[in-house]
């Protein structure tokens, strides 16, 4: 199934418009979040098929987030890339333990960000 509906999660307006911007231009739907909880709410009003889920936001981090989504039985399925500018290999580690698909760095490339999408739609 090929994924067109993309919630961003992410407390940087800059950041939620650079990766809104990538997404839109390659024809995917997008809706924003800027923090967890504001994200748990949007998932459950219209699940999307994928999440870029950012680590560092106030309130509940997004590992936290993504280990809640992990868990829930009605959206264990919707993966979850993390995008943060947190880069230490140990991060990447724990945020894959937590459930997400995938780990990018920020600033995210836009090649390997759709590519990364593509190969979870496959």
């Amino acid at each position: 199934m090929a994924i067109q509906k993309i919630l961003i999660v992410d407390d940087s307006p800059t950041e939620r418009y650079y990766l809104t911007d990538i997404l839109v231009r390659n024809g995917f739907t997008v809706t924003t979040a800027d923090n967890g909880e504001e994200a748990l709410a949007r998932i459950k009003e219209d699940k999307p098929e994928l999440i870029l889920m950012d680590v560092v936001m106030p309130g509940a981090n997004g590992f936290q987030v993504t280990r809640a989504i992990a868990r829930d039985p009605e959206l264990a399925d919707v993966p979850i890339i993390i995008c943060s500018s947190k880069n230490q290999e140990t991060d990447r580690i724990w945020g894959l333990r937590q459930g997400a698909r995938d780990y990018l760095v920020k600033p995210v490339d836009p090649a390997q960000l759709l590519a990364r999408i593509a190969s979870l739609g496959a």
